[in-house]
Parts: structure tokens; C-alpha cells; sequence
């Protein structure tokens, strides 16, 4: 477990400076147009990431209805379940017999 730990660690530190070393290479700064003659400027690194993290907010937005729906739809079912389930007799289980072991020979 400790070796697994350790290589994931690992990871995250190869990613951590491969972003690092991305921000130090593109800290020039550009202009983002926007309309009417709007623009804002910023270190590349920032507009890059800003965009990223928009559009990771959009997936989840995005994600939300979907997840919804299956909550709603696990609610009902469990509920059908345990109706079924308080109607429904018990079921007496049957006792192994010696006729059902696996023969050894």
C-alpha cells in the first residue's frame, strides 16, 4: 500500500512541476478581445487556466440534470422495493443436504 502511495504521490509532483515550469514559460502577457472594443490583459498562464476552470465549471453544470434525474428515479424504486418487500411472504431457505455437497472422489 505504501508503494502505491508513494507513486501517486510521485505523480501529482511530476504534474505539480510540469505546470509550474508551464507558468514560468508563458508569464508574457495577452490581450483577450472582447467585444466592443473590451479587451483585458493578462500572463498567458492566467488566461489559460481561467479557461480551463470555466470550462470544467460548464462539465459539472452540465453533469447536474443527469445526476438528478438517477436520484430521483433511485427514491421511487426504493420505495417499490420496499413495498414489495413488507407484501412478499418470507421465503423459508432450504437446508444443504448431503445429496447437494461436491463429491471429493
Amino acid at each position: 500500500m505504501a508503494v502505491i502511495r508513494f507513486l501517486v504521490f510521485s505523480f501529482w509532483v511530476v504534474v505539480f512541476l510540469v505546470l509550474l515550469l508551464f507558468a514560468i514559460k508563458n508569464s508574457e502577457p495577452v490581450a483577450v478581445q472582447f467585444y466592443f472594443d473590451q479587451s483585458w490583459e493578462a500572463p498567458l498562464v492566467f488566461v489559460v487556466l481561467g479557461s480551463f476552470a470555466v470550462g470544467a465549471a460548464f462539465g459539472v453544470i452540465a453533469c447536474i440534470p443527469p445526476l438528478l434525474r438517477q436520484r430521483r428515479e433511485i427514491v421511487v424504486l426504493r420505495k417499490e422495493a420496499r413495498l414489495r418487500s413488507a407484501e412478499a411472504p418470507p421465503v423459508a431457505l432450504a437446508q444443504p443436504t448431503a445429496a447437494d455437497a461436491p463429491s471429493l472422489l
